[in-house]
């Protein structure tokens, strides 16, 4: 079979195995207090053109957005998400468990908007005892979506600044950060994005990296004591140079977006193959995750080669899939998707 669900099914490239072997025998200090570490971060903030920002390294992406959002909030504070967000639909109410409500907002391809935002803060104040209900405290919005879709850099700059009317935090998922920024079209960078955000996140586990998210945080007020909330949430890893290794593998030669490139350039051919077969799509997506509307019928055959992850059954006769490429998927298996879906969609 060839997997096209995910893109976390392989290992971590090539690259990182050899600088983690070569690094094997040395003897450093724990818990992210070692040299690679401290590169890495230095590294990122760099490219960040942020200094002033403190960065950590963590293992994965739902404990990146509980240890984050629990140092965001107060108990009694909530999150604001569109309904398809990661943190509300995919993460067994890990946000809830440190005490954060999700306040779940309606949503257009994944994205939430400014208006949004500022309405349900104005209906917030506006209650004769606001206290009574859970106060708006942290934005939380992923780049790119659940859907694979962008922001633009504008819609971005008008959620900052309700944030700051408001006085909100805003926070990036950045677990497909790559794909986003190597997306057609895109317009964002990743010094917008520190300069926009109270705190984003870099994917590894996604993009590359056997595990690991970056956690870059230009906030001072977020800053202090976010190792405690780390600790707190099982986030310190105790071998942490395996962390500061890999995002300086991934930095330090611009292999992070060259192979998120690969992964969008790769299901820009699936996607035209797709409209070539005459499959609707459920969001217009620009980066490696893409979900077309198969006939059930065509499905079936496609299903015994192909593994796919079923988005949403759309009427009896048809279904929307999502065919999610990664930074390793291979040229020759996407060609041979295209041909299967060439053949089966003349049918």
């Amino acid at each position: 079979m060839i997997w096209f669900n995910c893109d976390y099914s392989e290992g971590t490239h090539p690259r990182i195995l050899e600088r983690l072997a070569q690094t094997n025998l040395e003897q450093t200090a724990g818990y992210g207090n070692d040299p690679y570490c401290r590169q890495a971060a230095q590294l990122l903030k760099k490219l960040c053109n942020a200094p002033q920002a403190e960065v950590h390294f963590l293992t994965g992406g739902t404990q990146t957005n509980l240890t984050v959002l629990a140092a965001c909030s107060r108990p009694y504070q909530s999150i604001l998400s569109a309904v398809s967000g990661h943190i509300n639909v995919h993460e067994t109410g890990a946000i809830e468990a440190t005490g954060h409500r999700i306040e779940a907002l309606p949503e257009e391809h994944g994205k939430i908007s400014a208006a949004q935002i500022a309405k349900f803060c104005k209906d917030h104040w506006a209650e004769e005892n606001p206290e009574f209900a859970p106060q708006p405290r942290t934005v939380y919005i992923s780049f790119p979506t659940e859907y694979g879709t962008l922001y633009s850099l504008q819609e971005l700059k008008d959620i900052r600044r309700v944030c700051d009317e408001n006085h909100l935090f805003l926070f990036v998922d950045g677990a497909r950060l790559g794909y986003g920024l190597t997306a057609p079209g895109n317009d964002v960078t990743l010094l917008d994005l520190a300069a926009l955000c109270d705190v984003f996140y870099i994917g590894g586990t996604k993009i590359g990296a056997l595990l690991g998210e970056a956690v870059v945080i230009p906030n001072p007020k977020l800053q202090k004591d976010f190792r405690y909330f780390m600790k707190q949430k099982g986030g310190i890893l105790a071998k942490g140079r395996l962390l500061g290794i890999q995002f300086l593998t991934l930095f330090e030669d611009n292999l992070y977006l060259e192979i998120s490139k690969h992964a969008n350039d790769m299901a820009a051919r699936i996607k035209a193959a797709c409209q070539q077969a005459g499959f609707d799509f459920l969001y217009d997506s620009p980066t490696n995750q893409q979900f077309p509307i198969v006939p059930n019928e065509i499905l079936a055959e496609l299903e015994q080669t192909y593994v796919f992850a079923h988005n949403k059954r759309i009427d009896k006769n048809h279904t929307a899939i999502r065919i999610c490429t990664s930074w390793a998927t291979r040229e020759e298996d996407v060609e041979q998707l295209v041909a299967d879906l060439h053949k089966l969609g003349g049918k």
